[in-house]
């Protein structure tokens, strides 16, 4: 079933020059992702279940003087870099024709949300404006939902032929599980569809690309910080954990539940255990808990590298640590905070794998890794081995290449694509959203909270001043103000 907010119509393909009756089977859109610091444009042509990528770009904001992302830097960036990023698109369109003219794309896709508003707004309303000079359509993409289907549209340019478009198939198939993991979400999501995604679990505090960065800037020494090129610090800690990479690490996942309660209390070399999250205290009363949590790993890794181990009391210290921690305890915090994290990540998919099987549902055959912490490569070596042994070893796993885990235009333009290909056009009026589940496919402005909706409200009220004549329903900013 297609959201009812999105308009459906029928396709119409516009170009600058002639196409051949096999180019007009294709599709071509011109895809925007500007939801945080990356500013990102392609070029995505589509056979159906095959694609062909023109363009592929993105420049990330420099925030490295605030150790994370700044909204205005990253608004700077955007204003700055994604009209040369456009021109340099413009100037991939495939040409064809006699006179080798420029293809005009069939539609734009852009990132409507979530993310930040400032930054959704600079790639929205360019978007719209690329619509409005070519007369095409515009298809607002889920940035999450674009994250899981990015298998999809990796098997679909693996797949590209200019003839056999209609024999490939796409896969993964729906159904499909997705564990999309990244700086701002932290979710485990069942998608039966396109358009139907129902979220398993989901993060109560912080998401674990944002734990991770955190425990990086912590652990890793002031040389290493110094090399940094971004804020990613957590791609930089696994960096620094695995100096030799993970090709003959040796890791030995644990078997039960039993197991996992045990590790809680079992002590490092230097002393101090680290604790998996829902498992420790309490005789893990929240071991079964469909949840996802994070804000105490980090404040583990934040106590120990501030105040170290009170052997004694066998606790962390009380008084700050009278001298910096030695490297050699930095590489094993690194390791044990990422082993942690992963295995709270894998903890959780065995937890509802586990109900599945018990309530006799059938088994999706693939679990989809998406999102920027896609690209650890010890995630990716952990993950089927916590799997396997915990009865699950026929469960496919499936991440796309490092490229694609992070944010990126070349998903948003395949998630546009197969929306497109279903029908799917977005309204021209349509605004970003800070927030939006993907549960919400279908009525995405029920997204809104009360600081959504007193933004809008002041944008109404300033286009009133200047002479618009638009409604403003001052009942929807009283509720919005006593929520």
């Amino acid at each position: 079933m297609l959201p009812s907010s999105w308009r459906v119509a029928s396709r119409r393909t516009l170009i600058f020059g002639s196409r051949s009756l096999q180019q007009i089977r294709s599709l071509l859109t011109l895809a925007i992702e500007t939801s945080c610091d990356d500013t990102a444009v392609a070029i995505l042509e589509s056979n159906g279940a095959t694609a062909k990528l023109h363009f592929n770009a993105k420049i990330t904001a420099n925030n490295g003087e605030y150790t994370g992302i700044h909204p205005v830097v990253a608004l700077e960036s955007h204003q700055r870099n994604l009209p040369t990023l456009i021109q340099r698109a413009i100037e991939n369109l495939p040409r064809s024709g006699q006179y080798g003219l420029a293809t005009k794309p069939d539609f734009i896709s852009v990132t409507r949300g979530p993310g930040m508003r400032a930054s959704l707004n600079t790639g929205v309303g360019t978007a719209k404006g690329l619509a409005l000079a070519w007369d095409i359509p515009i298809v607002g993409v889920h940035h999450m939902q674009a994250h899981a289907l990015t298998p999809r549209l990796c098997s679909a340019l693996d797949s590209w032929s200019a003839t056999s478009g209609d024999s490939a198939s796409t896969k993964p198939a729906f159904p499909f599980l997705s564990l999309l993991v990244s700086g701002g979400h932290t979710m485990l999501i069942h998608s039966a569809s396109l358009a139907s995604h129902k979220i398993l679990a989901n993060t109560t505090d912080i998401a674990i690309g944002d734990m991770l960065d955190k425990a990086g800037r912590a652990i890793l020494p002031p040389s290493v910080l110094a090399t940094a090129k971004n804020t990613a610090y957590g791609a930089l800690l696994e960096a620094y954990a695995f100096p030799d990479g993970i090709e003959d690490l040796a890791y030995a996942p644990p078997k039960s539940r039993r197991e996992e309660r045990e590790s809680c209390t079992r002590p490092s070399p230097f002393g101090w255990p680290f604790p998996l999250p829902l498992m420790a205290g309490e005789h893990g009363k929240n071991a079964k808990l469909s949840a996802f949590t994070f804000s105490g790993i980090d404040t583990h890794v934040q106590r120990l590298v501030s105040h170290g181990w009170d052997h004694a009391r066998n606790k962390p210290s009380q008084s700050p640590r009278a001298t910096p921690m030695l490297d050699t305890e930095r590489r094993h915090l690194a390791k044990e905070a990422l082993r942690v994290a992963f295995e709270h990540l894998a903890s959780r998919v065995v937890l509802v794998l586990e109900d599945l099987k018990s309530s006799n549902h059938e088994l999706p055959a693939t679990l989809v890794i998406g999102g920027g912490v896609a690209s650890n490569n010890f995630l990716r070596r952990l993950m089927p081995a916590f799997l396997a042994a915990r009865a699950f070893p026929d469960i496919e796993i499936v991440a796309p290449p490092v490229q694609f885990c992070t944010d990126n235009a070349a998903m948003i333009g395949w998630a546009g694509l197969e929306m497109y290909q279903a029908g799917v056009r977005t309204s021209m009026e349509f605004g970003t959203l800070r927030k939006w589940s993907l549960e919400n496919l279908e009525s995405p402005e029920m997204e809104e909270d009360s600081r959504d909706v007193l933004a809008r409200l002041k944008d109404k009220e300033k286009a009133k001043e200047a002479g618009d004549k638009s409604d403003i329903d001052s009942t929807e900013g009283r509720q919005a103000i006593a929520n």
